[in-house]
């Protein structure tokens, strides 16, 4: 009986060290299987850029034939004639996805209004050839008193993106009519007259509308 328990010791004990064995080497494994690895985050700037410019034209309003497009032009103003301007933006390569709006402000507000609408203020869209609506939206005009300048602004339907080439959008108009109801006297009164034109542009990433992307650059 005694040599029968002594047995049993033995292979409790050995089983015990089995266990034992078996437990470090699973241990040791686990220890070993490891694994690495690396992600490595790069951040580039992006950008957003436009140019603005318009056919170069002589006082007349007619195009100087061959010339590059400049910044401005300077006219002298008849009653009936027609004056070749087009501002057109363009969006340059490489620029993200975005809004673009146009602005045009003219001075001379309170003599253009007594032209034009002495009951109610001037609304010159009517003056502009080949406008067309459904490339630039009209988003109404503001007349600064102060300044005595009225601004119209014009926002592009829709986002443009040029990650591989410049993108050219339309031009937001391509003449300027004068009526040929006004009188010499009342073009008198606008002598020295500007219409200045600026382009805007602003990222259409994070902004689910234009008109939330635009009250965050007037924000800004």
């Amino acid at each position: 009986m005694k040599k029968n328990t002594r047995k049993l010791k033995k292979a409790a004990l050995l089983l015990c060290s089995a266990v034992l064995l078996v437990c470090i080497s699973i241990g040791a494994t686990v220890a070993y299987l490891t694994s690495t690895d690396t992600v490595t985050n790069t951040f580039t700037v992006g950008n957003v850029k436009i140019k603005l410019d318009e056919a170069a034209a002589n006082p007349d309003g007619s195009l100087v034939a061959g010339a590059a497009r400049v910044k401005a032009n300077s006219y002298k103003l008849l009653p009936g004639h027609t004056y070749n301007k087009d501002p057109m933006v363009t969006v340059l390569k490489g620029s993200e996805p975005c809004y673009v709006k146009m602005t045009v402000t003219f001075t001379k507000a309170n003599e253009l209004d007594a032209i034009f609408a002495p009951d109610g203020g001037a609304d010159l869209i009517s003056i502009f050839k080949g406008y067309d609506s459904t490339n630039w939206i009209a988003k109404g005009n503001t007349k600064d008193t102060g300044k005595n300048t009225r601004t119209y602004e014009f926002w592009y339907n829709g986002t443009v993106d040029a990650p591989n080439a410049d993108v050219a959008l339309d031009a937001l108009f391509d003449q300027i009519v004068v009526p040929g109801t006004i009188t010499n006297d009342q073009l008198k009164t606008i002598e020295g007259m500007t219409i200045t034109v600026n382009a805007y542009a602003i990222q259409a990433d994070g902004f689910d509308t234009p008109d939330l992307a635009w009250a965050a650059y007037t924000a800004a």
